[in-house]
């Protein structure tokens, strides 16, 4: 069919029209093209619209007239020139036949053609719009009706005579014969296109026998067991699905046999080892006595509908993890605040006297603890990587405590550590983030409990090795992680390392983690290698490149005692937290200045506004009463622009807020000692007149804690046990 859209003149112009539209404008040309009746349809004016091309086969018009925009006057013209209408005034039978299509009224005539065709016209009104016409070709109707109407008078004038019967039976028998021949291509041609309709739908759908064999399937249906649309018809449900997803459906089929419209949902494996999934509805066919003769199947892929919502499970896991590990970390820094706080007081007090070997421990355990929740908090970023000398063995081993942890009490954890200092060049904590990973693995692979080795040794790879392992050759350090679980099937080994692969149950596990640690390793300038023997185990074997010793970032020196400028006015300290409050204001006032308290922001919001002298402004960030650190600083710097303000947090994200604050506020994060907040006070406030610049804000560093923690553990933790080979 030719046709249209609308353009400036009532038209739209093809080009302009959606891929849908063109799309289902396209579907419908072809549509009205597959009519043996001729279709036109006329605007109110009346022209031409649109068409098929059974306008041109029946009614013989030129192509050049048929086209968009031609008046029907001119239709009309052409047939009365050419003697359609039968003998009359042109210019009258042309009136005549444009009267009737303005009048908008159906009609039915029927036309006998000069070619001796005879057509039924129908014209069907639009209201307001126009009209169609429709022509039909009834020419072998009418013959028919004339054959039958002869031959009837034939046999009443020769009922006596038998050969007259039967001549006339035999005509109307062959008549018959090829009117049955004409309904057979018509149902043929109608299944066809019904055919074509179910393969395109996006839906599975086929029919099942009582004897639970396939009748009918669409090409979906049959594609997503892994058969031609012609080879599953024949075969049972059984040797279609399968074993194991048979075993799934099978109830639900019983349902359906004794009558039941069931619904339901299973999951199957593919050659590859990928799990798909899929909702089926079973519609029972019934006969006259109630009996089921077979089933209707209508199945909808709805696999990754079931990876989405396990994603968002796990999107909304991690999400409530973070909430509760920030709030958990807010409130361990404060008490750690206060431990670290009173323990610095303490130990200023007792110097190297009576006393001092509990508290110098004491002190450093509990750096020791900011630095763990630090870790903690790490584990979940995404980091850029930040490659450093790390001396593997002493990481590994100041690790232990959190494996412990997180593995149970079940798994026994073995290292094997070299009696030297070993140093890696990696980031750390993507570092510790690898081996958590692999330890989680393990543990996954060990549910009624087992052994964890964690192996780091000096690996020299020649030229040889080095190509096979795809690294330059050179000295290394290896890490090895391995466990006594169930180990991996030597098909699924090979995928170990693919993004979003998981061998476990589908939504408990997002199959990132061994490509995390796998990208990290490479990333490094290393390479990963799993073996695994399905009953004894798995492990895990990567290699990082050697640092040299010198490069390790020097522990700090102790800080200079050089404090900030003298304050004019008094320090306003607003903490939520009483024993931190005491804390801070210990070390202020250590610090020489003079402290009001506030408990909270409404409180100290009300002594800024009555009390002139304030100097500095020191707040908690969260606290209660509806005013919290960061909207204090706001109204403090609405009422006093030059007031310096300090905020300090025992949170540990970085979140930026949605309420800006100035770029010369600092947060210090808690726990902090009297000496990082003299230096952060002194890079705030400018340093003390005449004091050397540069004043260290901390006290001694994580990373100072860290390595002397290290230094001790290399000493009591080094094994001598087997390497694992």
């Amino acid at each position: 069919m030719v046709g249209t859209a609308k353009n400036d003149d009532g038209n739209i112009p093809y080009s302009a029209l959606s891929p849908e539209q063109r799309r289902r404008y396209d579907l419908l040309l072809a549509g009205l093209d597959l009519l043996d009746q001729a279709i036109a349809v006329f605007d109110a004016t009346p022209k031409l619209v649109t068409w098929n091309k059974a306008m041109l086969r029946l009614l013989d018009f030129p192509e050049s007239m048929v086209r968009v925009g031609t008046p029907f006057e001119e239709f009309a013209r052409f047939n009365a020139e050419r003697g359609e209408y039968g003998p009359g005034d042109i210019d009258t039978l042309v009136r005549a036949r444009v009267a009737a299509a303005r009048s908008f009224q159906p009609h039915y005539v029927e036309r006998a053609r000069p070619n001796g065709r005879i057509l039924a016209v129908r014209g069907v009104p639009i209201p307001n719009l126009g009209f169609v016409s429709l022509w039909t070709d009834i020419t072998e109707q009418r013959r028919a009706a004339q054959l039958i109407e002869e031959q009837n008078a034939q046999l009443e004038n020769r009922v006596r005579e038998r050969t007259a019967e039967l001549e006339a039976a035999n005509a109307r028998l062959a008549q018959a014969n090829l009117e049955i021949d004409d309904i057979a291509d018509a149902l043929r041609r109608s299944e066809n296109r019904l055919q074509l309709i179910i393969d395109s739908i996006p839906a599975l759908i086929a029919y099942v026998g009582s004897d639970d064999v396939y009748r009918f399937a669409n090409r979906g249906y049959a594609e997503w067991f892994g058969f031609a649309k012609e080879a599953i018809v024949g075969r049972s449900i059984g040797e279609v699905f399968g074993a194991d997803a048979f075993a799934q459906i099978q109830p639900h089929l019983e349902r359906a046999r004794a009558g039941e419209r069931v619904s339901y949902e299973y999951s199957r494996t593919l050659a590859d080892g990928r799990m798909v999934h899929a909702r089926s509805v079973v519609v029972p066919e019934l006969d006259g006595d109630g009996r089921t003769v077979g089933f209707f199947v209508m199945s909808i892929d709805i696999t990754e509908q079931k990876a989405s919502q396990a994603a968002l499970v796990q999107a909304q896991k991690m999400e409530a993890v973070g909430q509760l590990t920030g709030g958990l970390a807010h409130d361990f820094n404060n008490l750690l605040t206060i431990i670290i706080g009173n323990l610095s007081a303490l130990q200023q007090r007792v110097g190297a006297g009576p006393g001092a070997e509990f508290v110098d421990p004491s002190l450093q355990a509990a750096r020791r603890g900011a630095e763990l929740i630090r870790r903690l908090l790490t584990f979940s970023r995404r980091q850029s990587l930040a490659p450093t000398a790390v001396e593997v063995g002493v990481l590994v081993h100041n690790m232990t405590h959190l494996l412990a942890r997180t593995l149970g009490e079940t798994i026994r954890i073995h290292l094997r550590l070299p009696g030297e200092p070993v140093h890696a060049l990696v980031d750390p904590h993507q570092l510790e983030n690898a081996i958590l990973n692999l330890a989680i693995n393990a543990r996954d692979a060990m549910p009624e409990g087992g052994e964890l080795t964690i192996g780091v040794s000096r690996r020299e790879l020649d030229d040889a090795l080095a190509a096979v392992v795809e690294v330059p050759p050179g000295d290394y350090v290896q890490i090895d992680v391995g466990d006594t679980g169930k180990g991996i099937e030597p098909a699924v080994l090979q995928r170990v390392f693919e993004p979003f692969f998981t061998t476990k149950d589908f939504g408990s596990g997002s199959g990132l983690g061994l490509s995390m640690v796998y990208g990290f390793v490479r990333q490094s300038g290393g390479n990963i290698r799993i073996r695994s023997t399905p009953g004894r185990g798995t492990h895990v074997r990567f290699v990082l490149p050697t640092a040299a010793a010198s490069v390790v970032a020097p522990e700090r020196a102790a800080p200079a005692t050089s404090g900030a400028r003298a304050l004019d006015g008094p320090v306003l300290l607003v903490e939520d937290e009483p024993e931190v409050r005491k804390v801070v204001r210990m070390q202020l006032t250590g610090l020489g200045h003079a402290v009001i308290e506030a408990a909270d922001g409404v409180e100290a919001l009300g002594l800024l506004q009555h009390v002139d002298d304030i100097a500095l402004l020191v707040s908690d960030t969260v606290m209660p009463g509806g005013i919290g650190g960061r909207e204090l600083a706001r109204r403090a710097r609405a009422l006093r622009p030059q007031l310096p303000i300090l905020l300090v947090t025992g949170y540990a994200s970085e979140a930026t807020p949605t309420d800006e604050l100035p770029a010369d506020v600092p947060t210090l994060r808690k726990p902090f000692d009297q000496t990082a907040l003299a230096a952060t006070l002194a890079a705030l406030l400018g340093p003390e007149p005449g004091a050397p610049g540069g004043v260290e804000g901390a006290s001694p560093t994580a990373a100072a804690a860290a390595a002397e923690a290290q230094a001790q553990a290399r000493i009591t933790n080094t094994t001598t046990e087997p390497r694992p080979q």
